[in-house]
């Protein structure tokens, strides 16, 4: 695998086999609604590219790749029923498309799916169980227990976002057969990574256009949901330098990372990155 590129078509690619081999149309036509539409693909690219980063073989760990992004597809159908939102990536949310209950099935269908493809390695159901159990102990803190102070809304940002993050580069390492020293310092990076992708969203929320954002904005203020910059009470300057500095760490760990491959490296502190500076 020589460019980015590669990897989004291995992963496009697969989803789309995944996908076409559910044997309910219905089924089938709703997952197919979600996960066929767009998105960054920032989690199982980084599955690939940790892998490769470390020597493995990227179409070796396609399925984990997949296997986790359609784990966030399901987490995104369940936070647009809870936030009543009605767009996302630039078309209806699937519970407006297709009702409350087929969005909820179609989130477990692609769970479902999911641990399917991580089976074949105990080490990796391990892996994402437990970011599963993180995710939805964030989810849990954000309705029931919202953070009052930064230290509290970082650690649902690491729930939340990170998890998921942690849990895809780790993968990667679990493809390539590291050593568990260098598939959790792979996690730490890419828990960072996913800590300033959340601060960075943060921000989008109170500042983008929504046409650029592809989602209503305004929203954390509108549904009172946690956000940094209400929690903390900072201007998205702020925010934007909390996000740079996880970024830093994120960048620091790398750095401490064995590699053979300059260019994957390259590409991995290129996501770091567009974590910070993106405008979508």
């Amino acid at each position: 695998m020589n460019t980015s590129n590669d990897h989004r078509l291995l992963i496009e690619n697969h989803i789309s086999e995944i996908v076409d081999e559910i044997s309910l149309p219905k089924l089938r036509d709703s997952i197919k609604y979600s996960t066929l539409s767009g998105g960054k693909r920032l989690r199982p690219t980084l599955t690939l590219l940790s892998c490769e980063l470390v020597g493995g073989d990227p179409t070796k760990a396609i399925d984990f790749a997949v296997g986790i992004e359609l784990i966030h597809t399901a987490s995104l159908i369940v936070d647009d029923i809870i936030d009543s939102s009605p767009f996302r990536r630039k078309q209806y949310s699937s519970w407006v498309e297709f009702g409350h209950s087929d969005a909820v099935i179609s989130s477990d269908g692609l769970i479902g799916e999911a641990f399917h493809l991580f089976s074949i390695d105990p080490l990796a159901l391990e892996c994402v169980s437990k970011a599963m159990a993180d995710l939805g102990s964030g989810e849990a803190m954000e309705l029931v227990s919202p953070p009052q102070n930064e230290e509290q809304y970082l650690d649902l940002a690491r729930r939340k976002t990170g998890s998921l993050f942690r849990a895809a580069a780790e993968l990667g390492g679990i493809a390539a057969k590291s050593d568990q020293s260098t598939t959790t310092a792979l996690g730490d990076y890419a828990e960072a990574v996913g800590m300033a992708f959340q601060i960075r969203d943060d921000v989008l929320d109170a500042t983008s256009d929504p046409e650029i954002l592809g989602k209503p904005t305004g929203q954390d203020a509108i549904l009172e949901r946690p956000s940094l910059l209400r929690v903390a009470g900072i201007s998205p300057l702020e925010a934007n330098s909390r996000a740079h500095l996880q970024a830093n760490n994120a960048l620091r760990i790398l750095g401490t990372i064995q590699t053979i491959n300059p260019i994957t490296l390259d590409y991995l502190s290129e996501l770091v990155n567009f974590a910070v500076t993106r405008s979508y």
